[in-house]
């Protein structure tokens, strides 16, 4: 892949002295100070979506499902914007490790003004078919009706989305991964209140149900958006947004997004996997689609340290390889795998135990608890491989090996987990052996990049 990438130094004009690491005797300590801030800025948003999901789920199973299919439409949106967020921390961390704050700067604000343009594209296409879309995954009648309109209404956020992510991106690949957090607390606080006043009308508002969650979500993005551009004009900030020639450079947008291209292809064919896979959860009925939204959102909360462990491994990779110490970058790779095993496997433990007290908050169908429960027990067993998966994941696109982890996820997500799904399908097995197919996904996918991770080839590429 190096031949294909063009050395950081030739994008800015003049070098500079790399910056001096902390030493790998700290390395723990140094892991954990940029994983905490994540997993609780992911923490909030979880919470955000759990509090969501526990009122839209007293509108009833077709409202669970509505939103759930809505967002995981979301996601395969956002594979463009996360092309331009992974290039964004690769490059933003080479250039702070090769402390050269005005490239870091310039990554920056060319990130913003790509991840407007890619969202603003994506958007309206969706806008405009989202009926069509949310019909891929066989739903009709009422629960279409309300996923298509939740749809519409959160797709107009995606450009202020675009200046969240790239601007938490950014700061993230800089080692500042408090200001995400205070920024990104503040407006989940806000999506909550405003969930609560315009789902059930509260106070003098009406009632809204299912829009005025996707209205409060696109008032609070926005908010966050702008909140980004005011904290990064102040002083002391490790980077700040520069205004002045405020236009695309497709150079360095080029070299942006040929980092984090495959990183944008893995998450778009993966949800369309997924319409697949979900199309085959709903061929058994809408009480397996909710019970499969509301299990993801329980357990999204014992997935957090794999977030802040994937940024940090990310974060620390980037950095040391700009300050050509690959041994600091390796060190940070293996540590924030293990934090991540331990933590995500302890969460995943907790929520497995407690599995059927937590189901009963979110929806009072006695079926619907029962499947949430078998779903649950599934993806609490899978844990420990998906902390491999994802702390690896983020320590090779860090590095710039961003094709690597596309190729395991494929393998995995394909050749297990939805080739699995269609043979337990066409032959009607139950719906629990549909749940435990991802436990073969995760062994692929965390075999095949631990194993690029020991090569120690992602230390030869150059962004």
């Amino acid at each position: 892949m190096s031949e294909f990438l063009e050395s950081v130094p030739e994008v800015g004009v003049r070098p500079r002295d790399a910056i001096i690491l902390p030493p790998i005797s700290r390395m723990r300590a140094e892991v954990w100070a940029l994983a905490w801030p994540v997993i609780i800025s992911f923490a909030l948003d979880s919470i955000l979506g759990l509090a969501a999901m526990l009122m839209v789920g007293r509108l009833g199973a077709e409202a669970v499902g509505a939103v759930g299919l809505a967002t995981q439409i979301l996601g395969a949106v956002r594979a463009g914007i996360a092309a331009v967020g992974t290039g964004t921390v690769a490059l933003v961390a080479r250039y702070i490790g090769a402390n050269d704050r005005d490239n870091a700067e310039e990554v920056l604000k060319q990130s913003v003004v790509w991840g407007v343009l890619v969202s603003t594209v994506i958007a309206i296409p969706v806008i405009v078919f989202a009926a069509p879309l949310i019909t891929l995954f066989q739903v009709k009648g009422n629960m279409a009706a309300m996923g298509a309109r939740y749809l519409q209404v959160v797709m107009l956020a995606e450009p202020f989305q675009g200046v969240f992510l790239m601007c938490a991106s950014a700061l993230r690949g800089a080692g500042d991964t408090r200001t995400p957090l205070w920024i990104g607390g503040i407006i989940d606080v806000l999506a909550i209140v405003l969930n609560y006043v315009l789902i059930f009308g509260k106070f003098g508002f009406p009632a809204l149900g299912v829009d005025g969650s996707a209205v409060a979500t696109l008032i609070a993005i926005a908010i966050g958006g702008l909140l980004f551009f005011w904290a990064l004009s102040l002083d002391g900030m490790v980077l700040n947004f520069r205004w002045h020639r405020l236009w695309p450079d497709r150079g360095l947008g080029w070299r942006i997004l040929r980092v984090g291209n495959p990183a944008a292809i893995e998450q778009l064919v993966i949800q369309f996997g997924f319409v697949a896979y979900v199309g085959f959860v709903a061929s058994y009925g809408d009480k397996e689609v909710a019970a499969y939204f509301i299990g993801v959102r329980i357990l999204a909360l014992s997935f957090l340290p794999g977030f802040g462990f994937s940024n940090a491994s990310a974060t620390l990779v980037g950095q040391g390889l700009g300050a050509h110490d690959p041994e600091f970058s390796r060190k940070a790779g293996w540590i924030s795998t293990q934090l991540s095993i331990v933590l995500m496997s302890a969460m995943g433990a907790v929520f497995v135990i407690f599995a059927r007290p937590i189901a009963k908050l979110f929806i009072d169908d006695p079926q619907v608890i029962d499947y949430t429960v078998a779903f649950m027990y599934a993806l609490g067993a899978a844990q420990p491989l998906m902390a491999i998966d994802w702390t690896i994941t983020g320590a090779l696109r860090g590095a710039g090996d961003s094709q690597f982890p596309l190729f395991g996820s494929l393998a995995g997500f394909y050749g297990m987990r939805l080739f699995l799904t269609i043979l337990i399908a066409w032959h009607h097995g139950p719906i629990l052996w549909i749940w435990w197919s991802l436990l073969a996904d995760y062994i692929v996918r965390s075999s095949m990049k631990t194993w690029r991770f020991r090569t120690g080839k992602w230390a030869t590429i150059e962004v």
